[in-house]
């Protein structure tokens, strides 16, 4: 997710990932919260979209891949603590 980008852009698009990610799935969760879910979930999305060739590129690229890595990442979290 931070490929190319600085360090505060992509913390930044992380949290409004993580955030966008949090009201998609109903989660609950503080600022902090949604930057960390929203750094991982960049990671994860890119990891998991790179497989099947999809990259994101730009800000609104590299936000589509978080949000989706976010969502991600919290549906693990949701299927793991049950």
């Amino acid at each position: 997710m931070i490929n190319g980008m600085g360090l505060i852009t992509g913390l930044i698009i992380g949290a409004l990932a993580g955030w966008l990610a949090g009201k998609f799935m109903n989660n609950k969760g503080g600022l902090l919260k949604n930057i960390i879910l929203g750094v991982i979930g960049g990671f994860v999305g890119n990891l998991v979209l790179g497989l099947v060739g999809i990259h994101g590129s730009g800000i609104i690229g590299n936000l589509i891949v978080g949000v989706i890595g976010s969502c991600i990442v919290i549906f693990a979290g949701r299927a793991l603590l049950k």
